[in-house]
């Protein structure tokens, strides 16, 4: 009779304990320690990676250093590459606190931060809190958001404004009666144009597709039609917010460079992207159903689980706007001439809310930690895969350059005791998880999200960082203080401006000028100069400064 008393009170505590875990998992007090740590920690603690970061924040250098905040340029040439709206926040933000990496990469996290905000609210509204912190657990954790949350790039800020106005046209949806619902349509229309602000046509032409989508697919339903479609996509005062947003900058920049920026951005920019591979980022119609489940890690189980009801969710009006705004995303980019990872997540935010509705489906153990342990063991490797790499590619002469020695010879001291120590302590961390059955499979991986974080930002990106980035700083760092004309040569890295605090052409050296290039470059810049002192100033790493002088 004792045994039994005992036995339902273990039983008893044990349950106890197992609410007060879930409560715990579903607090938005974890959410937001989550964003902090995921968004926030490790903010400007490594350099500048090229070419996104540097030439973005090299940009913002020169718009500061000119006083021009029309027209952005990077080192003395026209940057069309993308319109203004990330630069004027990395401006502001550097005004505030510094021109530092910190500062740069402020504008994100903040972006990033109000995305899950964003989602949050929606989700509530749609579902309940609990789903709704579940929801931005697992997107702030998830790996490709966190790497663009610390970026000094465009796309956080782009995806929280196309995220904003996806959560509208829902809201529209879900209000049929047209003295109510305007606001939902005026908003959608705000997020467009400062979408269009940041990054052009992509923060108008999914919502405009995927919202004709999901009413088509709504015809004879209570609150849906092509009718109401139609209606708000051709709301004049709609419209006119867009161009009030959008429309004083695109004006302004025509007004100063003429159509020089309409045809770079619009045609090479867009269109090129799309019709042929920019910048040697080709792929293949598969690419994303590869890259997927790395975007997700280590949510990547989590979201295979949902792929066995997708047809029984097709049936419920939440669930099919989320598939066709996922779906459409994919297959678009799918057959873009340009494939990027980062392209992708502009139909992520869906999966994530997906998810988090349905994470009592995820059962499978092997199904939701493979992934992640997939991930550590790589890393875990990664030294004796660099060894690999090298002893292979001089075995059989498969071309690697001198920079690309020099990275991987350099990576292969930089992962160090600490490293291994690390990545190993996370691999039997993950392998803790697997096994612990007491706790949901969605909130164990919850926590193997906050490992990953853990040991990506703490340990992993500062090594990368500092044999690829580091070098290129001190560089830049070098340069300015000698104070010399400087230029590059036949190398595009350009935070070494951002860090020199200078422009520096892209031009044939001559007497006088420090040269900065690659390592593989300095045969070359022998071979063209040939009737010039060369002195080596600086090298490390991948990057060196030679200084050019006449012959005494």
């Amino acid at each position: 009779m004792v045994g039994s008393t005992d036995t339902l009170k273990g039983a008893a505590n044990s349950g106890i304990a197992a609410g007060r875990f879930q409560r715990l998992m579903t607090s938005p007090w974890l959410l937001i320690l989550v964003v902090a740590l995921s968004f926030f920690w490790q903010l400007g603690a490594v350099p500048l990676y090229d070419l996104d970061e540097g030439a973005f924040t090299e940009a913002t250098r020169e718009m500061l250093a000119s006083g021009d905040f029309i027209t952005p340029h990077k080192d003395g040439e026209p940057r069309y590459d993308k319109p203004v709206l990330i630069y004027w926040l990395q401006a502001a933000s550097a005004e505030l606190f510094g021109f530092d990496e910190f500062a740069l990469r402020l504008p994100s996290a903040i972006a990033a931060t109000l995305w899950i905000a964003g989602l949050w609210f929606f989700v509530r509204r749609c579902l309940d809190a609990r789903t709704a912190t579940v929801a931005g657990l697992a997107m702030a954790l998830s790996l490709q958001v966190s790497l663009i949350a610390k970026a000094a790039v465009a796309d956080a800020v782009l995806n929280l404004f196309i995220a904003l106005a996806f959560f509208e046209i829902y809201r529209y949806f879900l209000d049929p009666d047209p003295k109510t619902n305007r606001g939902f349509v005026l908003r959608a229309y705000l997020w467009m144009g400062l979408g269009f602000l940041t990054k052009g046509p992509v923060a108008v032409f999914f919502p405009l597709v995927v919202s004709f989508l999901f009413f088509l697919s709504e015809m004879g339903g209570a609150n849906g039609g092509l009718r109401r479609w139609f209606r708000a996509v051709f709301s004049p005062l709609g419209w006119l917010v867009f161009l009030a947003v959008a429309g004083p900058w695109y004006l302004a920049i025509y007004l100063d460079d003429g159509a020089g920026f309409f045809r770079s951005f619009f045609l090479q920019h867009n269109l090129g992207r799309f019709d042929s591979a920019m910048q040697g980022h080709s792929g293949f119609p598969g690419y994303y159903l590869v890259m997927l489940p790395i975007i997700l890690l280590p949510f990547s189980g989590w979201f295979l689980s949902l792929l066995k009801d997708l047809r029984r969710s097709w049936s419920d009006p939440l669930d099919r706007f989320l598939w066709i705004w996922f779906l459409t995303v994919l297959l678009f980019f799918s057959f873009s001439g340009t494939q990027l990872p980062h392209y992708l997540l502009y139909g992520c935010t869906p999966l994530f809310i997906l998810m988090a509705r349905y994470r009592e489906r995820l059962t499978n153990g092997w199904l939701a930690f493979v992934p992640p342990l997939f991930l550590f063991a790589i890393l875990v490797a990664l030294p004796w895969l660099l060894e690999t790499v090298v002893q292979v590619a001089l075995r059989f002469d498969l071309g690697l350059k001198a920079h690309q020695v020099a990275m991987i010879g350099a990576g292969r001291f930089a992962l160090d005791l600490h490293y291994g120590a690390a990545v190993l302590a996370g691999l039997v961390a993950m392998l803790g998880l697997m096994v612990w059955s007491r706790p949901a499979l969605w909130s164990r991986l919850v926590l193997a999200g906050i490992i990953q974080t853990l040991v990506v930002f703490g340990v992993l990106v500062p090594k990368v960082f500092e044999v690829m980035q580091a070098p290129v700083k001190e560089a830049g760092l070098v340069a300015k203080a000698l104070d010399m004309p400087t230029v590059v040569y036949r190398t595009s890295m350009p935070s070494f401006s951002v860090y020199r605090e200078a422009v520096t052409p892209n031009r044939r050296p001559q007497a006088g000028d420090l040269v900065f290039l690659r390592i593989d470059k300095l045969d070359r810049l022998e071979r063209d100069l040939p009737d010039l002192d060369r002195t080596l100033v600086y090298q490390r790493g991948p990057v060196a400064l030679v200084m050019v002088r006449a012959p005494e």
